[in-house]
C-alpha cells in the first residue's frame, strides 16, 4: 500500500488504465485520462468509472468491488454525515432580514424633464438641441483630452 504523503505527490507516476506502458505524473492524469480514452475507444468501453472519484478507472466487472474499498468513498461520506448535522442545516435555513434601502431615484420622471437632445461625450445638454450644435458650448473635458470632430462609425455610402 502507498503512503499518504506519497498519494498527494503531483510528481509521483501513475500507470495509464488504456496503455499500460503510459507513465504519467499525478498533476497531468486527469487530462492524459480525456486524451487516451478518445485513443483507445474500445478498452474504454471495458472501463467503468468510481462514482467517488473520476480518476479510477476499473473493469466493470470490478466496479462493485472497487466501491466498497474505495478510499475516496470516505471523505464522502464524512461530508454528508457533517452536511446533515443540525449546525449546519440551521445556517442553510436561516432567512435574511436586510432589506433594500427605498430607493429616491426616477429613470422615467428624469427622462421626461430631459429635452430631447442627442448625447455629445464631454458635453453638457443645456446648450445642445436635436437640430444644431452651436459652436460655443463649454467643453468639461480635461485639457489633455479633446472630443472628436466627427464619428468614427460613418457610413461609407454617405461619402
Amino acid at each position: 500500500m502507498e503512503v499518504e504523503d506519497d498519494l498527494d505527490d503531483p510528481e509521483r507516476l501513475i500507470q495509464c488504465p488504456y496503455n499500460k506502458q503510459h507513465q504519467i505524473r499525478a498533476c497531468r492524469f486527469p487530462y492524459h485520462l480525456v486524451k487516451c480514452r478518445k485513443s483507445h475507444p474500445e478498452v474504454a468501453k471495458l472501463l467503468a468509472t468510481c462514482p467517488f472519484n473520476a480518476r479510477h478507472l476499473v473493469p466493470r466487472a470490478d466496479l462493485v468491488d472497487h466501491i466498497s474499498k474505495c478510499r475516496d468513498k470516505g471523505f464522502i461520506e464524512h461530508d454528508i454525515a457533517h452536511c446533515s448535522s443540525g449546525f449546519q442545516r440551521d445556517e442553510v435555513n436561516a432567512v435574511s432580514t436586510w432589506q433594500a434601502p427605498p430607493c429616491d431615484e426616477d429613470w422615467e420622471t428624469e427622462l421626461l424633464e430631459q429635452p430631447n437632445s442627442p448625447f455629445v461625450w464631454g458635453m453638457t445638454n443645456s446648450g445642445i438641441n436635436s437640430c444644431s450644435v452651436s459652436s460655443g458650448q463649454k467643453n468639461y473635458l480635461p485639457s489633455s483630452v479633446r472630443a472628436p470632430e466627427s464619428s468614427p462609425y460613418a457610413a461609407s455610402w454617405k461619402d
